[in-house]
């Protein structure tokens, strides 16, 4: 059970079928394979290791390098080019690659933003795909067969502390998640999909990259998120299916020309990475007639485990399961909980990745063995490994599953269980605020009180007491509500990292440069978080103030 066999095979029954479409030009199915067999032979000839860094914009040359890392017997490593230098030259170093796959003004970016520091060593061997001359008959060769556990893919997380793991995901976590998602969705080739979303992350790779390849539809790519782009792309493409993160959904609203007729086409509007404000899906169902589908996974689950449809939807829910995956809600005795309770979400299925990389005491503690379902207990019974997602949340009795919040960002006020998101959505809703982001500090008296971040919108005032009415009002429990205002500044500088989380990883903003003068908690990195899309010309305004409040 491989991923690239049946690529390969629709590209032969469909050689003329355009395949992408991208900043640069167009690709055929032919053309796609023909490239990738290229590379393929590129490959052997300057590599001697097993793994092959893939550093590419997203566009149609990524599937052609990641197919021909396949066709070479390789085992591919997307490269994230928004990491910091450091972080970039540790994944390097820590996957074991000699060899890196790139165009040439992606690669003058990265060092020209590296400064001084190499974030590439001279040892590695640079293959720039823009320079190499793809005209002639391709060099022909037949695929080679992988099994199921053969190691496919390393990506790599990028978290707010501690260094980027190496996800391990093999040529079977592939097929079945994508396998999965074709007929969970009824994706077909008929699809045109657009992508927007880097294909160095989970999200792109497979629900942008492998799901379209493997149906023969066509994908439209852009390397750079535009708003207003994005609306030429729509209307030029009229695509059915269009992936983004919230984020970026927000941000097509302040488009003023876009109107409902741009987004006719689209029968799916999937959003991941990210939590899904309820004030930014009203506004798009609004301007947009656009009913956003929520769906729900991370890396180390290749990424889908659950997907919001047309046909079966739930305001709220990130969906139901896709075929082949099992999700558990337990509580902190990994007691199975019924319906309608809230605990830790718990993951099982053939699209679990194989650990991470040259991590082993780390892959031991994301696993649990569990009697498998429907059996009673221990007592020698079939057993299942399931993967600790460290999210928090609940299914509803008809298998839906809703997310809570994060495991180790739960707050503990009072005694009672408080969740960063439950305060985030109350604030996002005030007409003020753009977005928010709330963290925990430790308080001697309550244990912790939320902190709260907030982006005021262009030409509106930030008005202390007008918030702290706001969440009198609508924070159920939240009596004594006392705000102070620490000052408002403009941020400089957007700390980039990945969004590892098809639903809840959270990128880093602050104050670069300078240590935080909050107080943090134990569950909380030293600097506060906001969940935030690395595009140009968003930088927020921030006005942080005090939620100390009695219960």
């Amino acid at each position: 059970m491989q991923m690239l066999w049946p690529i390969v095979t629709q590209a032969l029954r469909t050689p003329r079928r355009i395949a992408v479409i991208d900043d640069q030009r167009q690709y055929s199915y032919a053309q796609l394979l023909g490239g990738a067999m290229f590379m393929a032979e590129q490959i052997e000839s300057v590599s001697a290791k097993a793994h092959i860094g893939i550093l590419l914009p997203t566009g149609g040359l990524f599937p052609m390098a990641l197919l021909g890392a396949w066709l070479a017997k390789r085992v591919a490593v997307p490269l994230n080019y928004l990491l910091k230098p450091d972080e970039l030259s540790y994944v390097i170093q820590d996957s074991g690659i000699d060899t890196v796959l790139t165009v040439g003004p992606l690669l003058k970016m990265v060092q020209k933003a590296a400064g001084p520091t190499a974030p590439i060593p001279e040892s590695i061997h640079v293959v720039c795909m823009d320079e190499l001359d793809f005209s002639g008959l391709p060099p022909l060769r037949w695929p080679p067969v992988a099994a199921h556990d053969d190691l496919a893919v390393i990506l790599y997380t990028s978290g707010t502390s501690g260094r980027p793991k190496g996800v391990m995901l093999s040529q079977g976590n592939f097929r079945s998640n994508v396998d999965a998602a074709i007929e969970h969705a009824e994706i077909t080739w008929v699809d045109t999909f657009l992508g927007v979303l880097p294909q160095f992350h989970s999200f792109g790779l497979t629900a942008l990259t492998l799901i379209p390849l493997r149906v023969g539809a066509k994908v439209v790519y852009t390397a750079r998120f535009v708003p207003k782009h994005i609306v030429r792309l729509l209307r030029r493409h009229r695509p059915h299916i269009f992936m983004a993160i919230p984020s970026m959904y927000a941000a097509l609203l302040s488009v003023k020309s876009a109107g409902p007729d741009d987004f006719e086409s689209i029968r799916m509007p999937i959003s991941g990475g990210e939590p899904l404000p309820g004030a930014t899906f009203e506004a798009c169902l609004d301007k947009f007639s656009l009913r956003i589908l929520e769906g729900y996974g991370l890396t180390e689950t290749a990424p889908a485990a659950n997907w919001c449809t047309p046909t079966r939807y739930r305001r709220r829910s990130v969906g139901p399961a896709l075929p082949g995956v099992d999700i558990r809600i337990v509580d902190d005795e990994h007691q199975t909980l019924a319906a309608n309770q809230d605990g830790e979400i718990l993951i099982a299925g053939p699209n679990i990745m194989k650990g991470y990389y040259n991590l082993p005491k780390e892959t031991a503690e994301v696993f649990i063995d569990l009697p498998a379902p429907g059996q009673p207990g221990d007592n020698g019974q079939p057993r299942r490994r399931y993967f600790r997602t460290g999210d928090i949340g609940h299914l509803d009795d008809d298998g839906f599953l809703y997310i809570t919040g994060r495991k180790k960002e739960m707050l503990i006020i009072g005694g009672e269980n408080v969740f960063p998101r439950e305060i985030e959505e109350v604030l996002n809703r005030h007409e003020t605020v753009r977005e928010s982001a709330v963290i925990g500090r430790t308080d001697d008296v309550r244990g912790e009180v939320p902190i709260a971040f907030v982006e005021i919108l262009a030409d509106c005032e930030f008005d202390d007491g007008s918030l702290r009415a706001w969440c009198r009002e609508h924070l159920a429990g939240y009596t004594d509500i006392q705000t102070r205002r620490r000052g408002a500044k403009r941020s400089d500088a957007v700390h980039r990292g990945g969004c590892d989380n098809f639903y809840g990883q959270r990128l880093v903003v602050g104050c670069p440069g300078a240590k935080c003068s909050v107080p943090q908690s134990g569950r909380f990195s030293p600097c506060p978080q906001k969940i935030v899309t690395p595009t140009e010309g968003l930088l927020p305004t921030w006005a942080r103030y005090d939620l100390c409040t009695a219960i």
